[in-house]
């Protein structure tokens, strides 16, 4: 129904992200004493490789229906994001296999502070950047969002943070992939023209 209501619009939709702060009783986590930093997000999937492509073959059934993106959050190398398709293969195949019509040419993407560092060779994998603010904020400044206590040092308007962002449009650009904003500064006001100058060519509202 999103993606019909987009109408050809693109729809980034970001894949399974539990853990950390996003809790569910039912995947019986473990209590972690950095959950941050622990078991989350992509490392869920690629260990329960079984509950990913379940939500996999449901975004590729998805895709006939409008543009819909894939987003895999939390990467930090390229084994990663090949392990991710790996797994989507086989979901392509499948519905092939089941005749069920999806876009063959979904794009992918990933959302990590690693991948600043790593990304010349991550664009080499992927089709698009998508800086998730909330988390590079946190780990850039070495400040638990969660804490309170940390409120006034979590600040992500810091030079720090901004360069970190300018970093990854400039090499998304450099080898022709587009990069996008989530997270809370998507929808700060004070700096959607900091982020224009930079270059951004999405901001997720």
């Amino acid at each position: 129904r999103v993606v019909e209501t987009m109408a050809g619009k693109k729809v980034v939709i970001r894949t399974l992200d539990i853990g950390a702060d996003k809790k569910a009783d039912y995947f019986g986590l473990e209590r972690e004493e950095n959950p941050a930093l622990g078991y989350r997000a992509i490392r869920i999937c690629l260990t329960r490789p079984e509950i990913f492509k379940v939500q996999l073959r449901a975004l590729l059934r998805a895709s006939a229906y409008g543009n819909i993106a894939i987003m895999l959050p939390m990467i930090t190398s390229v084994q990663e994001v090949r392990d991710a398709k790996r797994i989507l293969e086989e979901a392509k195949s499948e519905l092939r296999g089941e005749r069920i019509d999806f876009n063959e040419s979904i794009q992918i993407g990933v959302e990590t502070p690693a991948s600043v560092i790593m990304a010349d060779e991550l664009a080499a994998e992927v089709d698009f950047f998508s800086i998730g603010t909330n988390d590079l904020t946190q780990y850039t400044l070495a400040c638990d969002r969660q804490n309170p206590s940390l409120e006034r040092f979590a600040d992500p308007h810091s030079p720090a943070v901004l360069r970190m962002i300018q970093m990854t449009i400039e090499a998304a650009h450099r080898h022709g992939i587009w990069c996008g904003i989530c997270g809370e500064l998507g929808a700060d006001l004070s700096l959607t023209d900091t982020f224009l100058r930079l270059g951004i060519d999405e901001l997720s509202v």
